[in-house]
């Protein structure tokens, strides 16, 4: 079974390729803008200065970047989900592109890393450039057990801007509390396998079971750098789909709250919360949710 067909997407994007009003940002590495499946997206940056297009196509950030975005905002039609292309995206570009990629198997079993004061800012800065939604795929250099007040903080402005932060729960198939994903406003997301399984390698625990989702991670295919297309697998790749299925319902029901959209995706998905492990996406029955609630 597909990663669209597993969390019932089609039906979906069926009726929506999304609007530019909802904005999506990405803080991840840079991207290959000249993909020929990237031409015609809407894609900005937050100023000029950021080095947005990819310099070495090789690199780990470029290939994890341009893969993200290409889930998201591909044109219709290629080897990518491309879940939303006419949504809006703003793209931060955290990741340098020093380190080269050297997985054979295309598994990122840790994800482009970023320090706690970096992730903060940036999530901030797009916030103020409009974002209503933030997928973030990125882990942090310092242990997970750190306390880390400035993306508390960052995370306490996306609340108080009412702007939702989807986040990859990492992949060191780690069970416990993981800083990344400890505030209650964030959702996390683990991957399964291509039979809708979850995959041991990614993390898991009580918040992540309370307030994540599952997702395709594994096998996926998306963009990579050169007009390329490649498969892989980690949490990284699984968030952009709980980021799109919002992105849609917000582009089908613009007038949705945001306690709204949290309540409609985590009731389609289960109905009861009593493992560590969340359950799988489902954007079809997240869809006749938000009805119920319009109606």
């Amino acid at each position: 079974m597909g990663p669209l067909d597993q969390v019932k997407l089609h039906s979906l994007m069926n009726i929506s390729t999304g609007i530019s009003e909802i904005v999506i940002g990405i803080i991840d590495g840079p991207v290959d803008f000249k993909h020929p499946a990237l031409q015609g997206s809407r894609i900005r940056t937050i100023n000029d200065s950021q080095l947005a297009a990819c310099k070495n196509a090789n690199s780990i950030a470029c290939i994890h970047g341009t893969f993200v975005t290409g889930i998201l905002s591909a044109k219709r039609g290629v080897s990518a989900p491309s879940i939303c292309p006419d949504c809006e995206i703003i793209l931060r570009p955290i990741f340098n592109e020093n380190a080269s990629h050297n997985n054979n198997d295309n598994t990122l079993t840790t994800l482009p890393a970023s320090t706690p004061e970096k992730l903060s800012s940036a999530i901030i800065e797009t916030i103020d450039a409009g974002a209503r939604i933030i997928n973030l795929s990125a882990g942090l250099v310092s242990p997970s057990l750190v306390s880390y007040h400035k993306l508390q903080e960052a995370y306490d402005y996306a609340l108080q801007k009412d702007v939702m932060i989807v986040v990859a729960a990492g992949n060191q198939g780690n069970i416990g509390n993981i800083s990344l994903v400890e505030h209650e406003w964030v959702i996390p997301v683990v991957a399964c396998n291509e039979n809708g399984r979850f995959d041991p390698m990614s993390n898991f625990g009580p918040s992540i079971g309370r307030r994540g989702l599952m997702a395709p991670g594994v096998n996926i295919s998306s963009t990579s750098p050169g007009g390329e297309y490649t498969h892989m697998s980690g949490t990284s790749f699984a968030a952009p789909f709980v980021t799109g299925v919002i992105a849609l319902l917000w582009s089908i029901f613009p007038k949705t709250t945001t306690t709204q959209m949290i309540y409609s995706i985590g009731k389609g998905a289960s109905f009861n919360r009593r493992s560590i492990i969340p359950p799988l996406l489902n954007a079809e029955m997240a869809l006749e949710v938000l009805k119920n609630i319009k109606s």
